[in-house]
Order: structure tokens, then C-alpha cells, then sequence
């Protein structure tokens, strides 16, 4: 018997996700998604069976109108680009959403799954970006310890830049949303149309996203001034154990800035004792220079991999580069 339910109402739509999706980061939560919901107002389109005694399947669709194909909830695309991570496909190894996936009366392309939640043939899938995390513990909650994992050369190249960016006065403020304005103008100076932020949707998702993380207790907001100057701003929110560094921007005239930002960053999750620092996906050289923990996230593309945009030089968490 086919017990296969198309869901298309919002209220019934959260009430499914709130009950079967797997609450592992930020992105996972319901406000998280519906703040771009809002803006974007894609049709929504998800699919589900429930079987007594067998993992439950949910697949969270939106129909993406100008891309000519489903794309994963909420749908918040930008030059052909989602930016939401930890996208999943809701199964078991041994019962995959395959069922649900022929119900799609159209083409279907997902981006950014996590490999925990792929329950999907080696084949059907493919690696889209690599993520990249910092783990203190890894290092003891040592900064010191962490730096010393660095060439002698390169950590002396490190050190001469940010002495340069101190010699010029150096303070950091926390928290002062008016930061943010200036974060995103910055953003868009660095990346220009390719920004997520030069879309007004996206602009007024992540405002809203912003207001939720602050009244959670989630939000930290990251300012950098050199002499005086508002050099570098990050925005980040820190849920069950694990920091996302989600958006930023740097001034191109203090070269070394989003170094001096970065490994603000990590020196704070070390203190703290931070399980993780996520800073997303792009395949930015710093990342790795930086030694982060890759982490692939992956794409499915059904039938056939449908007609998108190039790529163009979005950093994911849309922080400076390194």
C-alpha cells in the first residue's frame, strides 16, 4: 500500500519537520529555515511515509521556480547557489527515500547534504564542497598548542602581518548589530553580485535570522577596529557545543585582517572550550593553510543534473579571505 503523503501546507510542514528532522546544527531549526521561508516564499513540497515499525522517510522540498527544479527547503538561491548547509535526506540504509523520490513531478537537485543522512547509493550522489571545521580538542583547548602545528616560516609570516594590523591599534567590540550593516556592505564590495546579500530577500532573511539568534542567546557578533576603524566583522551563532561562523566582511585596505579575525576565532573556542568552529563550506586556500578538518558535504541530482549557473566566487560563510 502506497502511504506516501504529499505535504504543501506550511503549518503542517513544520509540524513534520519539528517531529522527524534530526536536530544536529543550527541550520536544522525550523525558525533557522522559516526566516528565508518568509522572504522567499517558495511553494513548499514535502514528501513523507510512516510505516509502523520502520524508520520514518521525509523528503523537505521547495519548488524553485526560476531554476526549473525542486531544490531543498527553503530554496534560498542565489546565482544558482543554496546557502543553507546540513541539508538531509530522511531514511535508513536499508529503507532509502527512493519511494519518495519517483513521487517528484519534476527534476530535483539538493546541495549540501550531510553524508550522515545521505541513506542513498554511492552513485546517486556526489561530492559538492568541502566544509571545514576547527576541533579544540584536537589540540587540548590549546591555542598555543594549535600554532605550534604551523612551519616555523609560516607561523613567522603569520605573526609579522598581525604585528603590522596591531602596531596600528588594534580593539575588539561584541554584539553591536549596527556592525552588520557595515558587514554586508563589505561583502558586497569583496564579492559584488555573487554575495548572497545583493539579493534584498536574502537581506531581510537574514536580518529576521539575526533577531531569532539574539533573542535565543545564539548570536555573536565579532568587530574588529584598527585605529579606530571598523576593519572586520563576523557573525556567528554558537548552539549545543559548536560555533558557525555564517557571514562576514573585511575592509580590503587592512590586508591580514580576516587572519587576525580568524584566528580570533579559534583562540576564543580553545578558551571556551568550543566543541567545533564550522566555518562552512568554500574552497577558499586559507581554509586548509589554516588546517581545518575538511568535511565533504554532497549533492543529488535526479533525473539528471539540471541546468545551473556557474559557479561564481561565493565564500559560504561569506567570511573575509584569509
Amino acid at each position: 500500500m502506497d502511504n506516501i503523503r504529499i505535504v504543501e501546507n506550511a503549518d503542517e510542514c513544520r509540524d513534520l519537520w519539528q517531529r522527524l528532522w534530526p536536530q544536529t546544527g543550527v541550520f536544522d531549526l525550523w525558525p533557522v529555515r522559516a526566516c528565508f521561508m518568509k522572504h522567499y516564499q517558495r511553494p513548499l513540497f514535502f514528501l513523507t511515509e510512516e510505516r509502523e515499525g520502520s524508520p520514518p522517510l521525509l523528503l523537505a522540498l521547495t519548488w524553485i521556480e526560476e531554476e526549473g527544479y525542486f531544490g531543498h527547503f527553503p530554496g534560498e538561491t542565489w546565482q544558482g547557489k543554496t546557502w543553507l548547509e546540513q541539508n538531509k535526506l530522511i531514511g535508513a540504509a536499508d529503507r532509502p527515500p527512493q519511494s519518495l523520490i519517483e513521487k517528484i513531478p519534476g527534476k530535483v537537485f539538493l546541495r549540501y547534504l550531510d553524508d550522515r543522512f545521505l541513506c542513498l547509493p554511492d552513485k546517486a550522489v556526489s561530492v559538492d564542497e568541502i566544509g571545514y571545521l576547527f576541533f579544540p580538542s584536537q589540540y587540548d583547548f590549546s591555542f598555543d598548542a594549535y600554532r605550534q602545528t604551523f612551519p616555523g616560516k609560516t607561523r613567522k609570516k603569520f605573526d609579522q602581518e598581525i604585528r603590522r594590523l596591531q602596531e596600528q591599534s588594534v580593539s575588539w567590540r561584541y554584539d553591536r548589530i549596527a556592525d552588520v550593516e557595515e558587514m554586508m556592505r563589505m561583502n558586497i564590495a569583496i564579492f559584488g553580485e555573487y554575495s548572497y546579500f545583493y539579493d534584498p530577500r536574502f537581506y531581510k532573511a537574514f536580518m529576521d535570522l539575526l533577531v531569532f539568534m539574539k533573542d535565543n542567546n545564539m548570536l555573536r557578533i565579532t568587530s574588529v577596529l584598527i585605529g579606530g576603524r571598523l576593519a572586520a566583522v563576523d557573525v556567528g551563532s554558537l548552539w549545543r557545543g559548536t560555533y558557525t561562523v555564517m557571514a562576514g566582511g573585511t575592509d580590503p585596505e587592512f590586508p591580514g585582517v580576516a587572519k587576525l579575525i580568524n584566528f580570533h576565532h579559534i583562540e576564543w573556542a580553545c578558551r571556551e572550550k568550543i566543541g567545533a568552529v564550522d566555518f562552512l563550506c568554500g574552497d577558499f586556500a586559507w581554509k586548509t593553510r589554516f588546517r581545518l578538518s575538511p568535511r565533504p558535504l554532497y549533492k543529488f541530482c535526479f533525473p539528471d543534473t539540471p541546468d545551473t549557473p556557474a559557479d561564481g566566487p561565493q565564500e559560504r560563510s561569506m567570511a573575509g579571505v584569509a
